[in-house]
C-alpha cells in the first residue's frame, strides 16, 4: 500500500479501488456457510487473535496485516445476515446501506458545522423533516437530529424534557443556573422493563437513580396505567415533582408497546412531558401493522433507531421532537464552530441540537434506503418479521413442551422449554431450577455446536430463551427446524 489517502490523483484512485475490491472479495469469501457463528469459545478466541504486539517497531504493511485479518478476524465475526442469528435487536444490513457506509467513511464528513458537511447537513435536515412527517408531527414546528443510538436519543429527550419543565413549569433556568433543591425532587416514570438508558441518563443529569420511578407491567408486559396514576399521586403527596413519562414502544425483551393514548392523557393532566422510546418499535410504522404505533404523534419526543428493524449498519438513530424550539436547551455558540452571523445567513450548524460535536453522516443511509425501497418494499420487509413472530408464537403455544411468555406485538418471542421433567418427582422449585439450567445449556450448545445465536433473558424469575426475528430471510420452515433442534438439545440435558 503505497498511497495514504484518496485524492484527485490517478494513482491514489487506483490504490483505493484495489483495496476496496480486495476487501469486498475477502468479506464475501468469509461467508462459507449459513451459520451465524463459527463456534469458538472466549478462551479459544483469545488464543486465535493473540499477537506479540499490535504496534511493531516497523510496520508490517497492509498486505501482511490484511492476510492476518482474513485468517483470524473475518472467519470469527458474527454473521448478522445469517438466518441463524436472532439474539438481539441487531440484524443484517441492507446492501444499499452498506454502500452508503462506504461513502460516509470515504468522505468523512463531520456533522457539527455546515462548513464541515455542506450537502450532508442539508440531507440530514431534509431527512429529519420527512421523519417528523412519517410519525405524524407538524413539520412546520417539529425537528430532529441524528444520534449514536437509542441510549443517546433517550438521553437527549430526557434533557430536553427536564429543561422544558424547569423553564415552563418551575420558572427556573437549569441551563444557566444548574440544579437546585427542587431538581432533586424531579421524578420520571417508566416501565419496570424499560431500557436501562433511563437510569443511566438520570445519573448523568445529576438526578440520580432515585428520580426514575419504575411502573409495574401487566400480563402483556405493558405499563400498568392504574399503577402509574397511583405512583404519580403518591409522589405529589410526598413533595416530589413528576415531570416526565417514558412510554416504551417495543420493550427490549418482549417487544411490548405501552398504551400511548392513556399516557398522553396523564401527561397532559399533570403538565408532564411524554417521551416515546421507540428504538425498537419505530420500524412498525412502515408495515401493514402501523396502527400499533399510530399514537406516536401524541408524544413530545420520539426515539427512532435505524440499526434495529430498519436493517441499517450501526450506528444510525434519531430523536424527533414535536416542538423544535426545545432544542435550544443544547445550543451554545463558539466563534470557531457555529458563529451566529453564519446562521443568520442560512448556514445551519447541527451541533446546536446535538449532544455530540463530531458526528457521522448517518442520515445518508436513511436517504438512500427509503428512496430505494419505497413504502411497498419496506412493508414487505417488516411485515415478514412480524408475521414470523406470530407464526412461531402459534407453533410454541400448540406444543406442550414449551411455555410462551406473551403474544408478540412486534417481532420478539420469549419462551421456555418445559417438557424435560414431566412425570418426575422433583419439587416445584427444584424443577424450575433444573429447567433454568436446561434452557441455559441449550443456548450455549446452539452457539458453540451449531453456530446458531439466540437470546436469553429472565421473565417472572425464570430463565427464558428469546428469538428476535428481524431478518426477513427467516422462513416458517426454518423456525420449525429450530424448535425441533431446541427440543432435541433439551432432551439430551
Amino acid at each position: 500500500m503505497n498511497q495514504t489517502f484518496l485524492t484527485s490523483e490517478s494513482a491514489t484512485k487506483e490504490e483505493y479501488k484495489k483495496i476496496i475490491a480486495k476487501t469486498a472479495e475477502a468479506i464475501s469469501n468469509a461467508f462459507v456457510d449459513d451459520r451465524a457463528y463459527s463456534g469458538p469459545t472466549p478462551d479459544e478466541l483469545k488464543k486465535i487473535i493473540a499477537q506479540d504486539t499490535i504496534l511493531p517497531e516497523k510496520g508490517l504493511g497492509f498486505e501482511k496485516v490484511f492476510e492476518l485479518t482474513k485468517e483470524k478476524v473475518l472467519p470469527n465475526l458474527l454473521r448478522t445476515p445469517s438466518s441463524d442469528y436472532m439474539a438481539h435487536l441487531h440484524g443484517p444490513s441492507l446492501v444499499e446501506t452498506i454502500a452508503s457506509e462506504l461513502i460516509i467513511s470515504t468522505f468523512n464528513q463531520s456533522m457539527d458545522s455546515w462548513d464541515q458537511s455542506p450537502v450532508a447537513t442539508e440531507i440530514e435536515m431534509e431527512v429529519t423533516k420527512h421523519l417528523c412527517s412519517l410519525y405524524g408531527y407538524d413539520t412546520t414546528k417539529a425537528d430532529g437530529v441524528f444520534t449514536s443510538g437509542g441510549s443517546q436519543s433517550n438521553q437527549t429527550a430526557i434533557i430536553l424534557a427536564r429543561d422544558w419543565f424547569c423553564n415552563q413549569i418551575l420558572n427556573y433556568d437549569v441551563k444557566k443556573n444548574g440544579l437546585n433543591e427542587k431538581c432533586s425532587k424531579l421524578r420520571m416514570y417508566t416501565s419496570e422493563i424499560s431500557h436501562f438508558s433511563m437510569e443511566k441518563s438520570a445519573h448523568i443529569l445529576g438526578l440520580g437513580y432515585k428520580s426514575v420511578v419504575k411502573v409495574p407491567v401487566d400480563s402483556r408486559k405493558k405499563m400498568d396505567i392504574k399503577a402509574l396514576r397511583t405512583l404519580i399521586e403518591q409522589d405529589k403527596k410526598d413533595g416530589n415533582i413528576p415531570f416526565l413519562i417514558v412510554g416504551t414502544v417495543g420493550t427490549t425483551d418482549f417487544g411490548s408497546i405501552d398504551p400511548l393514548e392513556e399516557l398522553s392523557q396523564i401527561a397532559r393532566e399533570n403538565n408532564m412531558w411524554l417521551h416515546a422510546d421507540a428504538a425498537y418499535g419505530s420500524g412498525v410504522i412502515m408495515s401493514s401493522y402501523k396502527e400499533r404505533v399510530s399514537a406516536l404523534h401524541l408524544c413530545d419526543s420520539i426515539t427512532v433507531d435505524f440499526h434495529k428493524m430498519f436493517l441499517m449498519p450501526i450506528s444510525c438513530s434519531a430523536v424527533l421532537v414535536k416542538d423544535g424550539s426545545t432544542f435550544d436547551a443544547l445550543t451554545i455558540h463558539a466563534d470557531y464552530l457555529n458563529r451566529e452571523e453564519d446562521e443568520e445567513d442560512g448556514y445551519s450548524n447541527l451541533v446546536d441540537k446535538s449532544l455530540q460535536t463530531t458526528r457521522r453522516f448517518d442520515a445518508l443511509k436513511v436517504w438512500v434506503s427509503f428512496q430505494s425501497r419505497g413504502k411497498d418494499g419496506w412493508a414487505k420487509l417488516i411485515d415478514t418479521s412480524l408475521q414470523n413472530a406470530q407464526y412461531f408464537y402459534t407453533q410454541l403455544k400448540a406444543d406442550s413442551d414449551f411455555a410462551v411468555v406473551t403474544e408478540p406485538e412486534i417481532s420478539s418471542v420469549v419462551f421456555r422449554y418445559t417438557g424435560a421433567l414431566s412425570g418426575t418427582k422433583l419439587a416445584q422449585n427444584e424443577q424450575a431450577s433444573r429447567l433454568d439450567e436446561i434452557n441455559k445449556k441449550v443456548r450455549r450448545a446452539l452457539i458453540h455446536e451449531h453456530g446458531i445465536v439466540i437470546g436469553q433473558t429472565i421473565s417472572d424469575g425464570f430463565t427464558c430463551l428469546k428469538f428476535t426475528l428481524l431478518n426477513p430471510l427467516i422462513t416458517h420452515e426454518k423456525l420449525d427446524e429450530l424448535k425441533a433442534l431446541i427440543k432435541e438439545l433439551a432432551e439430551k440435558n
